[in-house]
């Protein structure tokens, strides 16, 4: 799995609430695990002890999110490195699962199989990833949903740096509102010119 691809997990955290709407969705055991996916040594560590681990890890995260879609690069670094010390990687080749055509294992990075704890295995995969998206594409690819009331992280991939929402779904929701807003603004108007 290329590295970057692990700021989803970041993504993945953060989305587990909704703040606006007051929705937590990381309530149980199983929630962590499902974050997991399908890593299953790391989610096997997971217990009732990582509920609130992670829960304050998703803040953290959420502030790295927040900062970036709000222009402040330099505090959304810096709360992303206080994460990536609390939480370092501790690589080891792995070549497990997968192999080549000559029946040859091939050969890739764990970030964090030997964490002692699920929080810790899955906030240090998270946070290398968001490192890695951050500096390979820049701070202003992190960004929050302007959907009110969605407020989801999401990451920015689009060619010119033009992604607003976290889904196409937001996306249409918030072009819908806008449009008719627009037409609202229009019949006021209309009716008020005939009144004249």
């Amino acid at each position: 799995m290329e590295l970057a691809s692990y700021a989803d997990y970041a993504v993945r955290l953060v989305n587990t609430e909704e703040p606006e709407r007051g929705r937590d969705a990381l309530t149980s055991v199983d929630a962590v695990r499902g974050l997991f996916g399908t890593s299953g040594r790391a989610a096997a560590l997971a217990d009732e002890a990582d509920l609130p681990r992670l829960r304050a890890v998703r803040t953290r995260l959420r502030g790295v999110f927040e900062a970036a879609a709000e222009g402040d690069e330099i505090r959304a670094v810096d709360l992303l490195n206080s994460l990536m010390v609390e939480y370092p990687v501790s690589p080891l080749v792995s070549g497990h699962d997968y192999l080549d055509e000559a029946g040859r294992p091939r050969w890739h990075l764990h970030l964090a199989d030997n964490a002692a704890t699920a929080t810790a295995n899955y906030t240090a995969v998270a946070c290398m990833g968001l490192a890695i998206h951050l500096t390979e594409l820049g701070a202003d690819r992190l960004g929050i949903c302007q959907a009110a009331p969605c407020r989801n992280a999401y990451l920015d991939t689009s060619t010119n740096r033009s992604r607003r929402y976290c889904s196409d779904r937001c996306a249409t929701r918030a072009n819908v509102a806008a449009y008719r807003a627009r037409k609202r603004e229009e019949a006021a108007r209309a009716a008020l010119a005939a009144r004249d």
